[in-house]
């Protein structure tokens, strides 16, 4: 199985709301990307435009989104007619992206993770690098490569579930199952380690490569039963990364 990302862009985009996307992963972002204002950002893997519009209402300056999928871009367009942000919408392969004027600042939730391959991988961190400025930040949200998949918890209380086809190593398909309301919803990634990562990474010319384990926002946790995050939290699916050139 490969994502279509055309044929299921509604539906993935209501998979952005289930609570731990929000509770867990934006929180986490948020917290790690810090003040935004003023800041020039591209938003990679942007989707319909979930994280792009929070960016710019957190006081980003330029903004623009790039994501492949033409529906998802069609999405994202929408909203911005609906409610204008001055965001602007690129429909282009991550992996072969130039930009000019360049960024301050790259942002990915779930980009890296679709690479297939080191060769994948490392034409991906040779964009992004692109993209940026020098002394330009790249932050994403990632699968984690730290995950031991086959011993991992149950996460059907957060509303997904992670499998891997056969053992895992390089390329093994990685599925995340999200039930919602009207059925599951499957999205494939694929496995490459932490050294894979950081050699792309390094060999794009960023200088610093930083792992972030993601973190439950306080709020949530204090109106949360005691131990009801403990599973994503001690085994977390995902991984942040910051990395500067």
């Amino acid at each position: 199985m490969s994502t279509d990302y055309d044929l299921m862009a509604p539906r993935y985009q209501r998979a952005k709301l289930q609570p731990w996307r929000s509770a867990v992963e934006s929180y986490s972002l948020f917290e790690l990307l810090g003040e935004l204002a003023g800041l020039s950002v591209v938003d990679l893997a942007c989707g319909e435009g979930f994280y792009t519009r929070r960016v710019r209402e957190k006081g980003a300056g330029r903004v623009l989104g790039v994501d492949l999928s033409r529906e998802m871009i069609a999405l994202a367009r929408a909203e911005e007619e609906a409610e204008p942000l001055g965001i602007e919408y690129l429909q282009h392969d991550v992996m072969d992206l130039s930009l000019s004027p360049p960024f301050d600042l790259s942002v990915a939730a779930y980009l890296l993770n679709y690479a297939r391959n080191r060769d994948e991988l490392d034409a991906m961190c040779r964009s992004i690098a692109r993209t940026l400025a020098p002394g330009g930040r790249f932050v994403t949200a990632n699968s984690s490569p730290w995950l031991d998949i086959p011993a991992a918890p149950s996460y059907l209380p957060y509303g997904f579930e992670l499998n891997a086809a056969g053992p895992v190593e390089e390329g093994t398909p990685i599925t995340w199952t999200f039930h919602l309301e009207d059925g599951s919803l499957q999205v494939e990634n694929y496995h490459l380690g932490v050294s894979a990562h950081e050699e792309a990474l390094r060999g794009a010319g960023f200088r610093e490569v930083t792992w972030h384990r993601p973190k439950l926002s306080p709020a949530v946790a204090a109106a949360s039963p005691e131990g009801s995050w403990d599973a994503l939290l001690e085994h977390p699916p995902i991984i942040f990364l910051d990395c500067r050139l």
